[in-house]
């Protein structure tokens, strides 16, 4: 039912000569689809093998009745008859049997079948082509235009390109000073962690300091022991219990190393968060600007060049730090005092009364048992480099966290108010770029408009066909 139901499409209703029509279901269920009968022909075959069938007896006696159905008579092929074998053997076949000769011959052969084939095929086009041609086409044809008609101009004037530079940077900087160096935002994105840029950087920045000091506690399992070895590398001659400076200095430099570490890892960490800031901020920004896939790829160098810079001071200071031992906060030197005074008697007296456990201020409860047998004078030393360390430590993470927090804020700022600006004006995508149709653009453009010249050429082929059709039509003359 699915394939003859189409008004598009002919149904050929074929049976035998000898098969009783009025019992053929075919004929029946065309005429649920075809009630007009304008589409549907009857052919009747193997004519020449039932003569005096009934089918061919009702059309002698001019009684046929398919519910008003054209039909024709035809011959089949028989083996390896060519078409043209086949034709004239049906037109001799209709012109001299006694009594398929009888029958008029505007229903006999198959050239009568095409013709009528070609008649209906007429019909069904001049109905459904006008149709095709100005109303499918033309709405086709509307849509088009109107996509291309709302794409950006390809070739934009300068004052437009300045309008569309200032309506998306000037917002855009405003937007990023607004959230990354104000941490103001609005009441709608109270709930937003990942916008909440200051809550979101202090949060990191404990986080980095709280793995700063926590790495302390890592450096040696076991009380002095990385201390004694050190000093026991470096001794040699010079005056007993004495401790020069270039040993902490080496020392100093083997801490700062095992941690150089944490403040790279936190310049990438804060680098993507502001890279996924500033991307969200530019699609608000953009909307659905033809501008916003060139911009959006400017985030990233921008990002990478603060990162860039941000990463060299890190790196310099970790090697500063490396360097120089210094501190001005006269707090170190009080601390340090503190350190040695509270811990430095009760050490040497769990040395000299074998006490196992004793309690050191900045480690707690410390077993010195493996201590016993060292040198003291190798031991005392070790002693006094751990309280040195500890105290200066101190001075050397809290220095860090405050230099990273300082360089941080400084590039995000320089970032906001002269990368964004150079990267759009300056370093390759000046104006003039970045408001150049995209390439995806122009191809879409190029689409459309082909579209539209084929469907325009479209429109002028079915008119000719239909001009065709008028012209088969009133001449009726279909196939010769």
């Amino acid at each position: 039912m699915e394939y003859i139901k189409p008004e598009e499409t002919i149904i050929l209703n074929v049976f035998t000569a000898a098969d009783r029509i009025h019992s053929c279901e075919s004929i029946r269920v065309s005429h649920r689809v075809d009630g007009t009968r304008e589409r549907t022909l009857a052919v009747a075959t193997k004519c020449d093998i039932n003569p005096d069938g009934h089918f061919i007896n009702q059309v002698m006696e001019n009684i046929v009745n398919i519910r008003g159905l054209e039909y024709v008579c035809v011959r089949n092929r028989i083996n390896d008859e060519t078409f043209d074998e086949a034709r004239i053997r049906e037109a001799k076949l209709f012109g001299s049997h006694p009594l398929l000769s009888k029958l008029d011959k505007s229903i006999v052969g198959f050239p009568v079948l095409a013709n009528k084939i070609v008649q209906i095929q007429l019909v069904i086009i001049s109905k459904c082509l006008p149709n095709i041609g100005n109303k499918m086409i033309s709405e086709k044809m509307s849509v088009l235009n109107l996509e291309r008609n709302i794409l950006p101009r390809d070739h934009p004037s300068v004052y437009n390109k300045i309008t569309a530079y200032t309506d998306i940077v000037v917002p855009l900087r405003n937007a990023l000073e607004k959230i990354l160096i104000r941490g103001e935002y609005d009441e709608k994105e109270l709930d937003n962690k990942q916008i909440s840029c200051n809550a979101r950087l202090k949060e990191m920045l404990d986080n980095f300091t709280k793995e700063l000091h926590t790495s302390v506690s890592k450096f040696s399992e076991i009380f002095l022991i990385e201390e004694i070895q050190f000093v026991e590398n470096t001794y040699g001659l010079r005056l007993p219990g004495y401790l020069p400076q270039f040993v902490f200095m080496y020392f100093l430099k083997e801490k700062v190393t095992t941690i150089a570490h944490f403040p790279i890892s936190f310049v990438n960490e804060v680098s993507a968060y502001l890279e996924s800031v500033c991307a969200k901020v530019l699609i608000d920004i953009c909307g659905n600007s033809p501008l916003l896939s060139s911009i959006k790829k400017l985030v990233p160098n921008v990002i990478a060049r603060m990162k860039k810079k941000l990463m060299k001071r890190v790196v310099e200071w970790i090697e500063v730090e490396k360097l120089t031992c210094f501190s001005s906060n006269p707090d170190f030197i009080a601390s340090w005092r503190k350190i040695e005074e509270n811990n430095h008697e009760q050490f040497s007296k769990s040395m000299s009364t074998h006490c196992e456990v004793i309690n050191i201020e900045g480690h707690g409860m410390i077993n010195v048992k493996h201590l016993f047998h060292v040198k003291p004078d190798i031991r005392n030393q070790a002693f006094e480099l751990k309280m040195l360390t500890t105290a200066y430590w101190e001075v050397v993470l809290n220095r860090m966290v405050d230099f990273v927090a300082f360089q941080l804020r400084f590039r995000m700022h320089e970032m906001v108010n002269k990368e964004i600006v150079n990267e759009l004006m300056v370093n390759g995508a000046g104006i003039d770029h970045i408001l150049d149709e995209p390439e995806s653009g122009s191809k879409e453009r190029e689409r459309l408009q082909r579209n539209i010249d084929l469907l325009q050429e479209s429109k002028i082929i079915i008119e000719d066909i239909l001009n065709d059709v008028r012209e088969c039509q009133s001449n009726k003359q279909y196939i010769k």
